[in-house]
């Protein structure tokens, strides 16, 4: 006679031959996937991890997160942690799974970055620099008074108190650095600073950056979405970038960039993690948990130790030096080229829309200039940051990841425009680019005395050297010249301009400015 025994009945008697043990671990019950239901299992406590989590208040929401976590026996759970407290096995667990190769993963991961912000109908501030009729200009010594010697330290010291009292003039000759130059930097697009040593490429930067020589004199307009530069904090809003490294000796490579971080703040990040997250709850978005526990631990500002430093760390190659000292003429520590690279990382943990970078190659091979220039273009195109580089000798795969050129010679704009129609530019003036000639090399000699008949290809009509200055009246008269100068008599419309393009001191703050450099004259 045959007995029908329940599944109840039966995990009841398994439960009594094997102790305390779970029936799932000794017995599968017939029809049932053991793997499905572990699978389903896990998704279950993960719904329930992110359904409380949700249930949390803003503040505390945005600084938790659920992580995949290793526990001492070597078992992989999901818990709830605090990603502005995470530990440095962490930190590098989690770097490791966004960016285990570099070279293939950092344009995957800004891309799952900017899908996020893209699927909630974030708009991301986009900034276009634009500099009309600007000139610099200084005073200097020329001829031997230039030279930095102690007679002549001596001497214009003494010259320089008679001439405040206008018992002597003055000795200086007036030089003219930038000669009424004209342009827009486009947001999206990767901008390449180009010309000869002593052509104005850092006066220009320094300027559109609002950080110029305080002995230099500047007119014409620099305005940032149609904003002149005393509407907003323009030091918060870019980042100049200099070719001379100064860094405090006695610091790690960690450290440095942990301090700058710390310094240059998080900007506008917190704000737009907390509209992203509100709007990922209203439309019941479920966020990938490794882009959203970096944006998390990035967000919150005063850190010590912030996750944006692995970052920079990694995409720059510094990551086997982060430990090492920066070191001094005293002090032994890291490279010429790794110090160049750590200046140029000391602007990037901050929260800058705009970036002037100036001959940041200095020190470094080829290759590494190609990686890193890749990683600013993967950046510049997909996070639609505003970016110049200014490069000296730049390799003909490095040129070709330019979408723009600017080629700037004895303070004035040769051509400004895309790249692809540079050489068809100076063909149209008579100069051919030879076959096996870098492109780059080439418009560094063609507006030189020395070199440039080497490049005049008609050879019916006889040669004779072309100016800078012609060479700027024939790009007005180009089709490239004409748009560029036809979009500039168009005003930009300041209604276009994203709310969080530009930072600005609230008004209360300006009349509390005002009001205490009002008393302060008042007690003086």
């Amino acid at each position: 006679m045959s007995a029908t025994i329940s599944k109840d009945e039966l995990s009841k008697s398994l439960r009594m031959s094997f102790g305390s043990a779970s029936v799932r671990e000794v017995f599968t019950v017939p029809g049932e996937d053991v793997f499905q239901r572990n699978g389903r299992e896990n998704v279950d406590e993960d719904e329930l991890k992110w359904a409380a989590m949700e249930r949390l208040s803003t503040d505390d929401g945005l600084r938790k997160d659920v992580l995949k976590q290793t526990l001492d026996d070597g078992k992989v759970v999901h818990q709830e942690v605090d990603v502005t407290n995470l530990r440095l096995k962490d930190k590098k667990k989690l770097m490791e799974s966004i960016l285990k190769i570099v070279e293939e993963d950092n344009e995957r991961f800004l891309l799952r970055l900017r899908n996020r912000i893209d699927r909630v109908g974030i708009d991301i501030p986009k900034i276009e620099v634009r500099f009309e009729h600007l000139s610099i200009e200084g005073d200097t010594y020329v001829g031997s008074r230039a030279l930095p010697t102690l007679w002549n330290a001596t001497i214009n010291f003494v010259e320089g108190a008679l001439e405040k009292i206008k018992l002597v003039p003055s000795k200086k000759r007036v030089v003219k650095i930038l000669r009424d130059v004209s342009g827009i930097v486009k947001p999206s697009r990767m901008t390449l600073l180009l010309g000869p040593p002593g052509g104005g490429k850092t006066t220009l930067l320094k300027a559109l950056a609002a950080v110029p020589d305080k002995d230099l004199r500047v007119a014409g307009k620099i305005n940032y979405c149609g904003h002149e530069l005393s509407d907003f904090i323009p030091q918060r809003t870019c980042a100049y970038i200099s070719q001379h490294d100064l860094h405090h000796g006695e610091m790690t490579v960690r450290e440095t960039l942990d301090f700058a971080g710390r310094s240059l703040g998080v900007g506008t990040r917190y704000e737009l993690l907390k509209e992203l997250s509100r709007r990922e709850k209203e439309l019941g978005i479920k966020p990938d948990p490794e882009i959203d526990a970096f944006m998390k631990a990035t967000a919150v500002a005063g850190q010590e130790s912030s996750l944006v430093t692995d970052y920079v760390l990694k995409i720059l190659g510094l990551d086997t030096c982060a430990d090492v000292m920066v070191g001094d003429q005293m002090r032994r520590g890291i490279s010429g080229g790794q110090k160049k690279r750590l200046t140029t990382g000391e602007m990037l943990v901050g929260p800058a829309k705009v970036f002037f970078m100036d001959e940041i190659s200095t020190g470094l091979d080829s290759s590494t200039t190609f990686q890193i220039v890749k990683y600013m273009r993967q950046m510049v195109h997909i996070m639609d940051v505003t970016m110049i580089i200014s490069l000296l000798q730049p390799a003909p795969e490095t040129f070709e990841l330019f979408d723009d050129i600017i080629l700037l010679s004895e303070g004035r704009i040769v051509y400004q425009g895309p790249h692809e129609n540079v050489l068809e530019f100076f063909e149209s003036v008579g100069f051919k680019c030879p076959e096996r000639k870098g492109i780059a090399d080439f418009l560094q000699e063609v507006t030189s005395l020395k070199d440039q008949e080497q490049y005049w290809f008609r050879k019916k009509q006889p040669y004779r050297f072309i100016t800078v200055a012609e060479f700027a009246e024939h790009f007005s008269n180009f089709h490239v010249g004409r748009e560029l100068f036809e979009e500039l008599g168009v005003a930009y419309d300041k209604s276009k301009a994203h709310p969080a393009a530009l930072v600005v001191i609230p008004h209360f703050n300006r009349i509390k400015i005002v009001y205490n450099i009002l008393e302060i004259s008042k007690v003086n």
